[in-house]
């Protein structure tokens, strides 16, 4: 795998993922109480021994930098580097990136320096665990300009995403963006060609992308330099190249899940509190998921009912309980609190316990969660100050709403509690 060089697409704006991303770019969210969603992708290239990865992203990369900076740092005595590559003006382009090709063509320059054969180019919003090394030798067996990596889907989700179909041999013949009706029924195919089982294909008829993709590196440089016009992968530069290339279908088999909106990185972080497997673990020996070491001291817990649910490091609970929900770093949950079907992301920070007593912080409120607050249903991002007696529960079922000045959002019905935001005592919401 050392003749591989990974990019990682950070995505853009990140507006399915607001409020969230509004302070940090979309790769930099905090995962699974201690994670970021952008160790996904870079833990995997590493299990994968690929060790030369870019990141690109245009929009708040400063904690994006800082973060990957603090925890993917190479030995001098081996040729690997995690770096943020950036939007930048240019004498040739004055723009933002346009697409995700558009991305990768701004900085064409720095990829045509590297001594490579193949390009892997990955999302920073999935969660999934896969060995890039066994998807690199498919396509390398079977010739390909371009293999694809995608997962088998049924009736009932084909229409939500792009689809293909293939021929007998695996070759990509034909692709169709969220078809519906006799389009959609159009696009079925044999997965068994792929390496599923007869009962298995039935049940799932159809192959839809990934957004994973091997490139040959000369095949990416002359396709993304003949066709300036085309800034997107998936819909313009992929499809274009399915004529005159050798386009492969590489079947990912494992759990995999886009989480770029509020409700599915919501149910992705609730679903790995699942007993006793849940359908993505991060107990893996073979295969950890890396992020910062921090060096918190261990949690705490005083006199409290916890059920179904992950803790991260640092963290202070008092005589609380909590059920179904993930605690990030450093969360401090005063007496009395009820906290169910959330995700608290926790603190960057400790406050000093004479300035939490003294009620001299902003809003006189501290950091965290206190006496007697009931959350359920719920996001809270990171340094929220909740105050006493408040009710985070959606009273009236609302689905969207935009509160900022209240500092909260509710998307699909999730109450989002913005970055540094602070709520009143006896708040309702």
């Amino acid at each position: 795998m050392k003749r591989v060089l990974g990019i990682i697409l950070g995505g853009g704006a990140g507006t399915r993922l607001y409020p969230l991303t509004k302070l940090r770019a979309k790769p930099a969210v905090p995962l699974a109480s201690k994670y970021r969603l952008i160790d996904i992708p870079v833990s995997n290239c590493i299990n994968s021994e690929i060790l030369k990865i870019y990141v690109l992203t245009q929009f708040n990369s400063a904690s994006l930098n800082r973060h990957l900076n603090r925890s993917y740092n190479f030995s001098g005595f081996r040729e690997g580097f995690v770096e943020v590559l950036s939007a930048q003006q240019t004498k040739d382009n004055s723009g933002w990136f346009q697409g995700t090709a558009d991305a990768v063509r701004q900085y064409i320059d720095s990829i045509k320096a590297w001594d490579v054969d193949e390009i892997i180019i990955l999302s920073g919003d999935h969660l999934y665990r896969m060995d890039y090394s066994k998807f690199i030798h498919h396509h390398r067996e079977t010739k390909a300009d371009i293999t694809l990596s995608v997962v088998p889907i049924d009736d009932k989700r084909a229409s939500s995403f792009g689809l293909m179909k293939i021929d007998s041999q695996g070759r990509i013949i034909d692709f169709a963006e969220k078809p519906k009706g006799e389009d959609l029924k159009k696009m079925q195919v044999d997965t068994t060609v792929l390496g599923l089982t007869p009962e298995k294909a039935t049940q799932s008829p159809y192959i839809a992308s990934m957004g994973i993709y091997v490139f040959k590196k000369d095949v990416l440089i002359n396709l993304l330099e003949k066709n300036a016009d085309q800034t997107d992968f998936g819909n313009e530069v992929i499809p274009g190249a399915a004529k005159d290339h050798n386009l492969q279908a590489y079947l990912f088999k494992g759990y995999w899940e886009d989480i770029g909106t509020i409700e599915s990185f919501y149910e992705a972080n609730l679903a790995l509190t699942k007993q006793p497997h849940p359908d993505f673990s991060f107990y893996d020996e073979k295969s950890p998921i890396y992020t910062r070491s921090r060096y918190l001291p261990p949690t705490k817990l005083l006199d409290c009912q916890v059920s179904e649910s992950m803790i991260g490091e640092g963290c202070i609970l008092k005589q609380c309980k909590v059920n179904h929900s993930v605690i990030g770093v450093r969360t401090r949950i005063e007496a009395n609190c009820t906290i169910e079907d959330s995700l608290l992301m926790g603190a960057d920070f400790y406050e000093p316990f004479a300035e939490r007593q003294s009620g001299s912080q902003q809003g006189g409120i501290p950091v965290g969660i206190g006496e007697g607050t009931t959350v359920r249903h719920a996001i809270v991002d990171k340094n929220a100050r909740i105050g006493r007696n408040v009710q985070i529960i959606n009273k009236d079922r609302v689905e969207e709403s935009q509160r900022e000045d209240e500092g909260f959002y509710i998307r699909s019905g999730i109450v989002v509690v913005l970055k540094n935001a602070s709520i009143a005592d006896n708040t309702i919401i």
